[in-house]
């Protein structure tokens, strides 16, 4: 239920995250297409290279298309790079946000008037330990 809403909350932010990996992908593979065309057939076009992108991004790895020249290889190596750290970014989005669900205080130093037990969660009417009404617990 936690994980849920903090899925929820933090939509915006892996919608805005996921944008930006799109535009940077399409962006890759046009560099790619252009430090490839002339070396390599298998980035015959830039739709071509976005492909590789994308798999490679996704650390998917297929295989059917690899660069050959320093350049791209460099290119393709930074870019398996970021394939981790692009699952990661909303991996932590998601944590921080249910550890801040997690983090508000739920119980009060509140002491049973009858028992002195505590502590107390802060909308609780009965003792935990013995059961008597609370009264008078601070807000």
């Amino acid at each position: 239920r936690i994980m849920i809403f903090s899925l929820i909350r933090s939509f915006r932010k892996i919608i805005i995250f996921l944008s930006f990996v799109l535009v940077l992908t399409f962006f890759l593979g046009s560099l790619m297409y252009v430090i490839e065309f002339k070396h390599n057939p298998d980035f015959s076009s830039i739709p071509q290279s976005i492909y590789w992108a994308i798999v490679t991004i996704t650390t998917v790895g297929y295989g059917d298309v690899a660069p050959v020249t320093m350049l791209g290889k460099t290119l393709a190596s930074f870019i398996m790079i970021l394939g981790y750290a692009i699952i990661a970014v909303p991996t932590g989005i998601i944590s921080v946000d249910m550890l801040k669900d997690a983090s508000v205080k739920k119980t009060s130093d509140f002491s049973c008037p009858h028992c002195q037990a505590k502590p107390h969660k802060n909308n609780a009417k009965y003792c935990w330990n013995c059961g008597k009404e609370l009264e008078n617990i601070p807000k």
